[in-house]
């Protein structure tokens, strides 16, 4: 990839006028605008850093080469092929193309505001989800979690009683806490007494999966919809609008065109 994206860059040098001296081969002078040009391109394409010495000696021997071959084949009068005028036709038309699309994006730049509704609409695409704030206490026998239930009744609390009798060890410390979960995340039998309760209360009896017996507790009910925050958007969002935008410009000028296939 890296090798064709050089080789791309060095045929719009060689199309490219001459300005400021630089190297010559044979008396042909390659300029110094022409190295910037190709040491841009590289850059833009994540090749190297600003102001990279080596990398403008790397261009430099790349065009020399370049330059060397070009006189080669201009004695053995290859610029005067049919396919060699047509590549190069079509290398000024993409290069023009290029151009004129990155001087309507610098002319329509797209806004924030324009990114923040597009963000709104978005997060009004996506449907919310119910999620469910829970604690439990899992026992091995149904007769444990009978005792765990009657000791709540009895006022004690539910998070100490989880630190002394859970054995589920990735919530038990945390008195039984099992933070912000969508139903889907919990096994059935879980998940349907789970969705019964109301905020705060317990379960009245046990609940059997296949990881033992659980006493559940709902702390809270929530909707929320899952879409990243708009910094995490923004770029996406920005790339997406100005796509559309220079679709729509393009289609325009095609429409305008008169086109004969």
């Amino acid at each position: 990839m890296r090798k064709t994206l050089l080789a791309s860059a060095l045929l719009v040098a060689l199309s490219t006028s001459s300005f400021a001296a630089g190297p010559s081969v044979n008396g042909a002078e390659i300029s110094q605008a022409r190295i910037d040009a190709v040491v841009k391109m590289m850059q833009d394409q994540g090749q190297g850093q600003t102001a990279d010495p080596k990398m403008a000696d790397m261009v430099k021997d790349q065009l020399i080469t370049a330059e060397v071959l070009r006189q080669e084949a201009v004695k053995k009068g290859l610029d005067k092929t049919p396919d060699f005028k047509a590549e190069m036709e079509n290398m000024q038309a993409m290069a023009l193309a290029n151009r004129v699309i990155k001087d309507f994006q610098k002319a329509n730049p797209v806004t924030d505001d324009q990114i923040k509704a597009e963000y709104d609409k978005l997060v009004a695409s996506v449907p919310e989800t119910k999620q469910y704030h829970a604690r439990h206490i899992l026992v091995k026998t149904e007769a444990e979690a009978k005792a765990i239930i009657e000791s709540l009744r009895k006022g004690k609390a539910f998070e100490t009683l989880a630190k002394e009798k859970s054995l589920d060890p990735g919530s038990k410390q945390n008195g039984g806490d099992l933070d912000w979960q969508e139903p889907g995340t919990f096994v059935a039998p879980f998940a349907e007494a789970l969705a019964k309760l109301s905020k705060g209360q317990v379960t009245a009896t046990p609940v059997k999966t296949e990881y033992g017996w659980h006493v559940i507790k709902l702390d809270g009910i929530r909707t929320q919809r899952n879409v990243p925050s708009l910094d995490e958007a923004k770029p996406q969002l920005a790339q997406r609008l100005m796509g559309a935008r220079v679709e729509k410009f393009v289609g325009d000028l095609k429409a305008q065109a008169k086109i004969q296939q």
